[in-house]
C-alpha cells in the first residue's frame, strides 16, 4: 500500500511503524501510530505512495509563494495527474520550517505536530507559526486534533469537539468522499469530528452546506485568497439567513450579489437549467432539498462513483461546478453563477473597472496602478489599483501647486456608494468635490453625485442606463487643453444664462398656473424642463424608491411636492399613461397622492404631495429619529390597514400593492401613515381573483405562495402586513443577530412568548410603561394571522381592520409551518396551542 522504506533509512532515530493504510471493505485511509519527523526531504519525497483504490490523498501539502515556501495539511485527489485541493486545515497559518518538527501519533493516540516556543493558535484563526519547531498536532483521548504550543499547551489547530468522554483509540479515518473524520476505532458509527463541517472553498457530493436550526449555525464556503493562497478570500457562499431556502453569494460576508432563488421542490428558481437535470432519469446526478426541524440543506450525488466532480467559490466570485474529464485529462466547466462576469460585486477592487466583453475582466482606471500585482496574476483582483501621483488637494491654496483636475469616462455603470450634494449644474458639482480632499470622483445627471475615497464597482455599461463619471487626478496626469477651450467655456456660459433668464420668466408663469389648477382633482401633466425647475435640477434628494428616486420640490406658493424620477422603466407611453390615470384617481387618508406626472420622450415622473415625516422605516429603526408612542403606532397600524382594506376592496379594481414594508409606509405631519411606491402594484379586475406575477418585492415580507412561483391574491399584502406589524410592535428587525451570531427569527418569538402570557417582553423597551396591554396581544395575534402558509387561513385587510378596533374577538391561530421549521426546540411543536 505505502512504499515506507526510505522512511525507514532516512528516520533512523525514530520507530517506523505503519503510517497509513487502505481499509479493503471500507475504502478509507486510516492514520495509526507512527512517528515522522518534518524534515522537508521526507515530506517533499515521492516515496510516500498510495493505492489507486483511494479517491483522496490526505497530507502536506506544498505552495509556493514569494520568497519561500509554505506547507499546509490538506486534501487533495489521488487519481488525476492535476494537483486539485478540495480542503486545507490550517489555511490562514501556513507552516515555513519543517524540518525543526514532528508529526507523530503517540502510543496514547495522539496525532501531534511538535513546533516549539509558540503560543498563538493556526487553524482555530490564529496568527501563522513562524517557529514550527514549538507546536504539536495532536489526537487527543477526548477525540480532538489540535496543535498545541510545547510549553503553554496552548491548541495552535484544533477540531475543537465538544465531547465530555474520552474517545477510546481515536484514529484519523479519511473516507473514499474526501471526508477527513476523527472517531473511535471501536465504534465506527460515533464521528467526533469530519473535514465536512469545516468547508474550505470546495463542496463535493455528499456534503452539505447547511443551516442548523438547533445551534443557528450557518455553515459558509469561503473563497481562497488567490490560486496560490488558500487563505480566506472576499466571496462565500451560504444558506440565506433570513430563512428563506435559497443560497446566496456575498462579498465580505455582507453585500449579497447573488441569489439562487428558492427551492420549489425540483429546482430553485433562479437556476432553471437544474431541473431538467433534476427530472431526468439518465441524470448523472442526484440533487435533494431537505428542510426539516433539525436543519436545512442542499446536497448533490453522483450517480457513478467513479465520476469525479467538484463545486467551488472560485476566487473571481464566481460559484462554479467542474467535472473531470478522462478523455482531455482535465477540468471541464459545466456550471458558473452569475453568469455576468461583472455581476461578482467588488471583484475589481477600488479604482478598477469591470468589462464584461474584454478579455481582462478588471483594468486599473487612468492615473492609477495595480495595487499588488503578484496577486492580480494569480486570479485576486479585490485589492483594486492605487494611485500612481498623490492628489494636491492639500496644497491647492498655494499658487505653485496645480489644482486637480478630472478625466471623464463615458458609457459606465456608476459605483456603488454615492453621496447627493446641492450643486445645480455640472460646474457646482465639479467645485463640491474639490472642495473636499477625500472626494475621488463626480458625476452629474440633474442630481450632483460624488464618491470618497475608493470607487468599487465600476462597470462598463453599453445599455440605456449608461452614465458619464469624472475621475479626480493630480494636475500631472492629464494634459493641458489650452486656451481655445477657456473661449468655448465662455459662450456656453453665456448663452446658458440668457436661456437661463428667459426660462425662469416662463417658469414663474406656469407655476402660477399649476397653483390654481392643483386643486380640481385632476393630474397634471407636466413637463420635464418645469420638474428640473421645481426641484432646483433635482438637488435634493429625499430618498429612493422601487424604481427611482424622489426629490424635493417647490411650488411658487411654497407647497411642497416630491418628485419620483423613474430609471429603468420600460413600459410604452399609452401603458405608463393608463396606470398613471388609474392610481390617479384613488383618493384615500390613507394613501399617497399622486398630483401630477410627466411622460415625456424616455422620461418617466411622478409627483406626489410631500410627506414631512419621512418613512416609517425611519422611524423604527434610526435612533435620531422621533420617538412613536404606543399610541401613535397603533394608530399608525389601524391607518395602513385602512389604506390597504381600501386598495383591495373600496377602489373600481382590486389593487395589490405588492411590496408593503416599512419603507413604502409615508407619515405627514401628523403622523398619519400613507402607503406609497406603487411601482410594484398589480390592477386586478372583479371578475378574477388572482394574477401571477414574477417575483419581486422585499425578501422578509414576500408571501410563500409568492416565493413558490404561483399566482398571488390580496392575501400577499396580508402576509406583508403581518411582518410588518411584528416591527412596529418590537422596533426591530424581524431578523436580528445576537452577540453569540445566532440568527433569532422575531415571529418565532412572538409565538413562544404568546404561549407564555408573556407578551409585555415583545414590546419595544422604550414603551413599556406605555403600551396598551389588551391593545399589544391584539396586534401580537393579528399579526400570526396574517402570516399563515396558506392564504386561505389568512384574513382580509378588512377583517385585520376589524380585529385591531376590537370589534371582533380574535380566535387562536395556529401554527405556520415554516415557523415550526424557524424555531429552535421542541418550543416550536406547540406554537400557539396554549394561546
Amino acid at each position: 500500500m505505502l512504499n515506507i522504506g526510505k522512511y525507514c533509512n532516512a528516520c533512523d532515530s525514530l520507530p517506523c511503524m505503519p503510517l497509513i493504510r487502505s481499509l479493503r471493505n471500507s475504502r478509507s485511509l486510516v492514520i495509526r501510530n507512527w512517528s515522522l519527523r518534518m524534515a522537508s526531504s521526507l515530506w517533499g519525497s515521492s516515496s510516500l505512495q498510495l493505492s489507486h483504490d483511494l479517491t483522496f490523498f490526505f497530507y502536506l501539502l506544498l505552495l509556493a509563494g514569494g520568497s519561500s515556501s509554505r506547507w499546509y495539511i490538506g486534501i487533495w485527489y489521488n487519481k488525476i495527474p492535476v494537483q486539485t485541493v478540495v480542503w486545507v486545515a490550517n489555511r490562514d497559518t501556513p507552516i515555513y520550517d519543517l524540518a525543526s518538527s514532528n508529526l507523530t501519533i503517540s502510543a496514547d493516540g495522539n496525532l501531534v505536530l511538535l513546533v516549539k516556543h509558540l503560543k498563538i493558535p493556526v487553524w482555530s484563526g490564529g496568527k501563522p507559526i513562524t517557529d514550527p519547531a514549538s507546536s504539536n498536532l495532536t489526537i487527543l483521548n477526548d477525540g480532538n486534533i489540535v496543535l498545541l504550543v510545547n510549553h503553554s499547551e496552548s491548541p495552535v489547530w484544533s477540531t475543537n469537539i465538544v465531547n465530555n468522554t474520552i474517545a477510546s483509540s481515536p484514529v484519523v479515518v479519511l473516507l473514499d468522499s474526501g471526508n477527513l473524520v476523527v472517531r473511535h476505532e471501536s465504534n465506527t458509527s460515533e464521528v467526533l469530528w469530519q473535514s465536512f463541517d469545516d468547508f474550505t472553498d470546495t463542496w463535493l457530493p455528499g456534503n452539505k452546506l447547511s443551516r442548523n436550526k438547533k445551534t443557528g449555525v450557518i455553515k459558509q464556503m469561503i473563497s481562497w485568497k488567490d490560486h496560490a493562497d488558500p487563505a480566506p478570500g472576499m466571496f462565500s457562499i451560504q444558506l440565506d439567513p433570513s430563512g428563506a431556502t435559497q443560497y446566496i453569494l456575498l462579498w465580505n460576508s455582507s453585500t449579497v450579489y447573488w441569489a439562487s432563488g428558492n427551492w420549489t421542490g425540483n429546482t430553485y428558481t433562479g437556476v432553471p437549467e437544474l431541473s431538467p437535470t433534476n427530472s431526468d432519469p439518465n441524470s448523472a446526478y442526484t440533487f435533494q432539498f431537505v428542510d426539516n426541524d433539525q436543519e436545512t440543506y442542499f446536497n448533490y450525488t453522483v450517480k457513478n462513483d467513479a465520476q469525479l466532480t467538484r463545486g467551488v467559490v472560485d476566487v473571481s466570485g464566481h460559484f462554479q461546478a467542474w467535472v473531470w474529464a478522462d478523455t482531455a485529462q482535465a477540468w471541464q466547466l459545466f456550471f458558473a453563477q452569475p453568469k455576468a462576469k461583472c455581476s461578482v460585486y467588488g471583484m475589481c477592487g477600488a479604482y478598477s473597472k469591470c468589462s464584461e466583453n474584454a478579455e481582462l475582466s478588471c483594468s486599473c482606471l487612468k492615473g492609477f496602478s495595480e495595487s499588488y500585482p503578484n496577486s492580480w496574476k494569480l486570479g485576486d483582483q479585490t485589492a483594486g489599483c492605487r494611485r500612481n501621483i498623490p492628489l494636491q488637494c492639500g496644497n491647492n491654496g498655494s499658487v505653485k501647486v496645480k489644482q486637480d483636475r478630472f478625466y471623464m469616462i463615458s458609457n459606465v455603470k456608476l459605483p456603488d456608494m454615492s453621496h447627493t450634494r446641492d450643486a445645480t449644474n455640472v460646474h457646482n458639482c465639479e467645485l463640491t468635490c474639490l472642495e473636499n480632499c477625500s472626494c475621488s470622483a463626480y458625476s452629474y445627471n440633474g442630481t450632483c453625485l460624488v464618491w470618497y475615497n475608493g470607487l468599487i464597482n465600476l462597470q462598463d455599461n453599453m445599455g440605456e442606463l449608461s452614465n458619464s463619471i469624472f475621475i479626480r487626478l493630480s494636475a500631472s496626469e492629464l494634459p493641458q487643453s489650452g486656451k481655445k477651450k477657456r473661449w468655448i467655456v465662455g459662450i456656453i456660459i453665456g448663452g446658458l444664462v440668457l436661456s437661463s433668464g428667459v426660462s425662469i420668466l416662463y417658469f414663474l408663469c406656469r407655476q402660477r398656473t399649476i397653483g390654481i389648477n392643483r386643486d380640481d382633482g385632476k393630474l397634471i401633466t407636466f413637463k420635464y424642463n418645469e420638474l428640473q425647475f421645481l426641484t432646483r435640477n433635482f438637488s435634493e434628494r429625499l430618498g429612493v424608491g422601487s424604481f427611482g428616486s424622489v426629490y424635493k420640490g417647490i411650488l411658487s406658493d411654497a407647497t411642497t411636492l416630491a418628485v419620483k424620477k423613474l430609471e429603468g422603466l420600460r413600459q410604452g407611453e399609452k401603458q405608463f399613461r393608463a396606470e398613471v390615470s388609474t392610481i390617479g384617481n384613488i383618493q384615500h387618508i390613507n394613501l399617497i397622492r399622486l398630483l401630477g406626472f410627466c411622460s415625456e420622450g424616455a422620461k418617466r415622473l411622478l409627483v406626489y404631495e410631500y410627506m414631512p415625516n419621512g418613512s416609517l422605516d425611519h422611524h423604527l429603526f434610526q435612533n435620531n429619529s422621533a420617538f412613536l408612542s404606543w399610541k401613535r403606532r397603533y394608530k399608525i397600524a389601524i391607518g395602513i390597514a385602512k389604506g390597504l382594506s381600501y386598495l383591495h376592496d373600496g377602489c373600481r379594481d382590486c389593487i395589490i400593492h405588492c411590496d408593503i414594508k416599512p419603507q413604502n409606509i409615508l407619515l405627514d405631519m401628523s403622523f398619519t401613515p400613507k402607503v406609497a411606491d406603487f411601482g410594484m402594484a398589480k390592477l386586478l379586475g372583479r371578475d378574477f381573483s388572482r394574477v401571477l406575477t414574477s417575483m419581486r418585492g422585499t425578501i422578509g415580507y414576500l408571501a410563500p405562495e409568492w416565493i413558490s412561483g404561483e399566482s398571488i391574491t390580496t392575501k400577499a399584502d396580508v402576509f406583508s402586513y403581518g411582518m410588518m406589524l411584528f416591527e412596529i410592535i418590537s422596533r426591530k428587525r424581524n431578523l436580528t443577530q445576537t452577540e453569540t451570531r445566532t440568527e433569532i427569527f422575531f415571529p418565532v418569538l412572538v409565538a413562544r412568548k404568546l404561549v407564555q402570557g408573556e407578551v409585555l417582553t415583545l414590546l419595544d423597551p422604550e414603551l413599556v410603561d406605555d403600551a396598551n396591554l389588551e391593545e399589544l396581544e391584539r396586534a401580537c395575534k393579528v399579526a400570526c394571522w396574517c402570516i399563515q402558509d396558506d392564504e386561505s387561513s389568512r384574513p382580509t385587510m378588512a377583517e385585520v381592520l376589524q380585529m385591531l378596533e376590537g370589534l371582533v374577538d380574535i380566535e387562536v391561530p395556529p401554527a405556520p409551518r415554516y415557523l415550526h421549521v424557524l424555531a429552535e426546540g421542541a418550543a416550536s411543536e406547540a406554537l400557539f396551542s396554549d394561546i
